[in-house]
């Protein structure tokens, strides 16, 4: 009875959260193929790209687009790469909080901090800047923007340095996740807090939420994935030019799936925190309680949820669960977290147990945790509480053991040349 009482009560709560913002924009179903086709084209897949007569076909647009996630799934260790950016640079500011929503306190909160920087009386913080590898029409969406947290430098000298990207949720302003970078700090690792592709700053003028990463656009929402995905990776080339060894990614929701996007096809990133995850992106898109708008417009244009799942399957993490175990990109050296929530109706539980089992399938080395909310719940205390110890503990004890794995393998190297130079003696 009790245990009734609380998911009723939970679910409730969940719903009356996900109902506050009431500025999504219903948009309608758009196939989207010219967003994907320069990419198609540049790597040798142009036959893929159909005419324009295909727009007075849908069942013709529908197969097309298939066949493109298909091919893209095939051939995603080329879609997912990119050419190293050249204009690396850090950028000094006042924090804005970009807000996504029009509640008053919100604004109200928007206006304090415009006024305060105004006056001189905040801060001013660092962000790393760079062009995208994926171009898309809006210019400010392309200049990737990443709040550098670095931490001061240990006084052990042989210490490796070490960094996590942290990648917030759909609809995140550009405070969410900061929190958790300056607990980072102090355990001595540096975060780059990334803004996802058109949220924030990256977000095209006229937009009050950040629709376009997640829309019934097909080919933007793929497009959007694969520019995020390979921001993260951007990212990891700027660490790495500034002598980090020790790479992670934390994402949460929707930067839940990039992170385990990125981490399918990059070998560098060591740990793994999942913060909410699913199996299908199209699944989630259909059942979630968040992409309801989402869900309309691709009900109206005739679609279920099964072709909704096939036309976002190159996006999805189902896709790449054998991936991410290649020796190519160390899988069996990667640590990993799964945190999903009981009582989610944004990533319903069906598909987050799923997801779950899928990594454990493949033999992915991955620790499971459940929170006793929902998704939104989540930022509610005391859920905000626990959810930040366990991704702050298992970021702790994973970098700690990487150092160890480190310090272990310099040992055995000394011992190694002692006992050369022993046999040249």
């Amino acid at each position: 009875m009790i245990k009734q009482r609380y998911a009723r009560w939970m679910y409730e709560w969940e719903t009356a959260l996900t109902m506050r913002d009431e500025n999504r924009v219903v948009r309608p179903l758009e196939w989207g193929f010219e967003w994907i086709a320069p990419f198609l084209r540049e790597h040798g897949f142009g036959d893929a790209v159909p005419g324009p007569e295909i727009a007075n076909d849908p069942a013709a647009a529908e197969a097309a687009m298939v066949r493109i996630n298909e091919l893209l799934i095939r051939n995603s260790d080329t879609f997912f790469a990119y050419q190293r950016p050249t204009d690396f640079r850090l950028e000094e500011r006042y924090p804005e909080l970009f807000p996504t929503n029009v509640r008053p306190e919100t604004q109200a909160q928007d206006a304090a901090l415009k006024q305060q920087a105004a006056e001189g009386k905040i801060p001013t913080a660092q962000f790393l800047r760079f062009t995208s590898p994926e171009r898309t029409p809006y210019s400010e969406n392309d200049l990737v923007n990443a709040r550098w947290y670095p931490c001061s430098e240990h006084k052990d000298p042989k210490r490796p340095k070490q960094a996590i990207v942290v990648m917030p949720q759909w609809n995140a302003d550009a405070f969410s996740h900061n929190s958790l970078c300056t607990i980072f700090n102090k355990m001595g690792i540096s975060a780059l807090r990334l803004s996802l592709p058109y949220h924030d700053i990256r977000r095209p003028v006229e937009l009050e939420r950040s629709d376009y990463a997640v829309s019934a656009n097909i080919g933007r929402t793929i497009s959007a994935c694969r520019q995020a995905v390979v921001d993260i990776r951007c990212c990891l080339d700027w660490l790495e030019e500034q002598g980090y060894e020790h790479l992670g990614v934390l994402g949460t929701s929707l930067g839940s799936c990039y992170a385990y996007l990125a981490s399918s096809h990059d070998a560098r990133l060591r740990v793994n925190a999942f913060n909410h995850a699913s199996t299908a992106f199209g699944d989630v898109a259909w059942a979630g309680q968040s992409t309801r708008h989402v869900k309309r417009a691709l009900e109206e244009a005739g679609l279920t949820q099964d072709r909704v799942r096939a036309l976002w399957a190159a996006v999805s993490p189902c896709s790449y669960y054998e991936k991410i175990v290649r020796p190519e990109v160390g899988g069996s050296r990667k640590k990993a977290l799964l945190v999903y929530a009981k009582y989610d109706l944004t990533f319903p539980l069906e598909y987050s147990l799923q997801a779950l089992e899928g990594f454990r399938w493949v033999g992915f080395n991955i620790e499971a945790r459940v929170l006793p909310c929902g998704h939104y719940t989540t930022g509610e205390t005391p859920y905000k509480y626990i959810d930040g110890w366990y991704m702050g503990s298992f970021v702790y004890r994973s970098f700690k053991a990487l150092r160890a794995e480190k310090a272990a393998s310099l040992k055995a190297e000394a011992v190694e040349l002692a006992g050369e130079g022993a046999v040249l003696r």
